[in-house]
């Protein structure tokens, strides 16, 4: 779908507030000299999550079997063309042994204009894990957005896909004594089936699978 090559330069923010969690990224990608059929030689895309807490807004915990809350869970997506679309659906803390978050989100999917993928749903997990090694620690985290749905309409079709994207990542700056949790370096896989919701097939190839090395700074 995309020129195989690519830069992805990503600003990324997280917060936490007293009725919930932010999350907001925005990617600036560059196809490495060749050009993208829609978007040229360079695109962007970003999203913004962001996400209600029913028992902070209640001040009360709402806690059962490995649920540690129930929140109104939201995302915009935008980017160049026409991509907008507004995510909503319940979003669940859970207490997993080991992990430092586990999230699962459930959306419907709203797109903007007439497009197919329409009332779709969505299941986004979103986890974190930290492995002590040495004076350091490896970080394994990262999402999973599974669109279960088939959507036609008379603008076209839009496949059900999953896109799977974690990284593995060493904590260099703690290793090095400039601070924890300042400095990663490390891999990043994206695997999406039927990316963009256009079915894969030997005449047009839309499932993707690659690798990234990544270096991300926190400030």
């Amino acid at each position: 779908v995309n020129p195989r090559i690519q830069q992805t330069v990503t600003f990324e923010h997280a917060d936490a507030w007293k009725y919930g969690d932010n999350f907001f990224f925005l990617d600036k990608i560059f196809y490495n000299g060749e050009k993208d059929f829609n978007a040229g030689p360079n695109t962007y895309y970003g999203e913004f999550q962001p996400r209600i807490s029913l028992g902070k807004v209640l001040d009360q915990k709402i806690e059962f079997g490995p649920i540690k809350d129930v929140l109104l869970a939201m995302t915009y997506e935008f980017g160049e063309g026409d991509t907008e679309s507004y995510l909503i659906g319940p979003g669940f803390d859970l207490a997993i042994p080991g992990f430092d978050y586990f999230q699962l989100n459930f959306y419907q999917r709203h797109t903007e204009g007439s497009r197919a993928g329409d009332n779709v749903w969505q299941i986004t997990p979103v986890w974190s894990y930290t492995i002590p090694v040495g004076n350091s620690n490896i970080l394994i985290d990262g999402f999973m957005d599974w669109v279960v749905d088939n959507d036609s309409n008379s603008k076209g079709d839009y496949h059900a896909n999953l896109h799977f994207n974690p990284q593995v990542k060493y904590d260099l700056g703690k290793a090095l004594n400039f601070g924890e949790k300042q400095l990663y370096v490390g891999v990043e896989y994206d695997y999406w089936s039927d990316k963009y919701g256009i079915k894969d097939s030997q005449v047009f190839k839309t499932d993707q699978s690659t690798t990234s090395f990544l270096v991300k700074l926190h400030f």
